[in-house]
């Protein structure tokens, strides 16, 4: 039913999704923070955050 010309064009194909694949995940891994990091950006955000609300705060008191 395939010709040998489709058959190997299924198995480029094939071959270069999976690279494909295989970019992405390691694209992804580099783009999102390990949970360490994200902890410890969250609650430097949750500091920052309550210290500039004391600040204003305070200013209106």
């Amino acid at each position: 039913m395939f010709h040998p010309n489709q058959s190997e064009t299924r198995e480029d194909i094939r071959e270069y999704v999976a690279q494909l694949q295989l970019h992405m995940a390691l694209q992804a891994r580099n783009l999102l923070p390990n949970l360490t990091n994200t902890r410890d950006s969250r609650e430097k955000l949750l500091q920052d955050t309550q210290a500039t609300i004391e600040k204003i705060v305070s200013r209106h008191f």
